[in-house]
């Protein structure tokens, strides 16, 4: 009888070795891919002129593997992780045990539902300090209820056995004992099983962990008044210059051709400024309706980032989502003009 796992797959080196051992006992593997709306590769390289390949990474780890990945939208349940995390937030805004523990929960509501046997997790002990120590890695089996049925091939054999193993599903002298940070092992194993290309073995792509991200998502939540956000939120605070002249409203200025072709998508939900007498960026006002002192200055801080910037006066045209719109005549602000503690890094 061919066992069946299901692997959480990050898209990361880890979760690609872990599956490439398991895959190599004979036992039949489909990957887990949970959307949270945290982690979009395609999206951020898409809109952005990066040199870094234009992959979905999770997508290509499935593809290089052979196996199906099953991308499962998570955006609404996960909400109340990232705004209530009952173990708390890492360095940032990341709740990573929390995170590590919904996901491990779905995973075991899934393998029932489908009819397979165990979970495949690429965690190695002690490499992350929240999610990843060796005494938080019993509770994300246990508060996940997944229990025994959590197999770490890159740990193993320095954790108690797992029923796959005990029951002699996977053979364990074929697992390993990676631990601590370094990844030289990974890399190493990398090496051996003929793989050459990977993401960045230290990365991950969840935006939480990232500490200027963090500070927005902050800051929307502080000037809103509460913890509430949509899936356009999150995806708004990934792009653009964020500039906060004023609690009640906040800029999102392009900084790039792509960026000024993104956010004109969202012309019909925000108010928004562009340029007409120099080149220049389109801003969206995430706000209430601005009074007209708000919007001449909402100008000028936009005619900041513009080729108009040394020019006497800048033509530019407001407009409201319903498409009214006027224009107004303004001189751009200087550096100086423009607080350090408006502009959200």
């Amino acid at each position: 009888m061919t066992r069946k796992a299901v692997a959480l797959i990050s898209g990361g080196l880890d979760s690609l070795l872990a599956t490439k051992v398991i895959q190599q006992q004979g036992i039949h593997v489909e990957g887990i891919n949970f959307f949270t709306g945290f982690c979009v590769e395609g999206h951020t390289h898409a809109i952005r002129k990066q040199e870094k390949p234009k992959r979905n990474n999770a997508l290509w780890v499935a593809e290089q593997l052979g196996i199906k990945l099953h991308i499962i939208d998570i955006v609404d349940e996960y909400k109340n992780i990232v705004i209530n995390p009952k173990h708390g937030y890492g360095a940032n805004l990341n709740p990573c045990l929390d995170c590590k523990i919904f996901m491990v929960h779905k995973a075991k509501q899934w393998i029932q539902d489908h009819g397979f046997d165990f979970i495949i997790t690429g965690e190695v002990s002690g490499q992350r300090p929240m999610s990843q120590r060796k005494k938080n890695l019993p509770m994300v089996a246990d508060e996940s209820g997944a229990e025994d049925l959590l197999l770490r091939p890159l740990c193993a054999k320095s954790l108690a056995p797992t029923k796959p193993e005990r029951e002699g599903w996977v053979d364990r002298a074929q697992l390993y004992d990676f631990s601590g940070r370094s990844r030289k092992p990974q890399i190493a194993l990398a090496n051996e099983l003929g793989i050459e290309d990977f993401a960045q073995p230290a990365g991950g792509c969840c935006f939480l962990t990232d500490a200027s991200y963090s500070i927005k998502l902050r800051d929307l939540w502080d000037n809103r008044g509460d913890r509430h956000y949509e899936l356009d939120d999150i995806m708004l605070l990934k792009v653009g210059r964020h500039i906060r002249p004023d609690p009640s409203f906040k800029l999102i200025i392009a900084r790039e051709e792509g960026e000024t072709q993104f956010l004109s998508g969202y012309k019909n939900q925000f108010q928004s400024i562009k340029t007409i007498s120099h080149g220049g960026p389109i801003s969206l006002i995430d706000g209430p309706q601005l009074d007209p002192q708000q919007i001449e200055l909402a100008c000028a801080i936009t005619a900041r980032f513009s080729k108009g910037r040394d020019a006497e006066q800048v033509e530019l045209r407001y407009c409201r989502p319903n498409g009214e719109c006027q224009s107004l005549h303004v001189k751009a602000l200087s550096a100086d003009d423009i607080p350090k503690q408006w502009t959200l890094v």
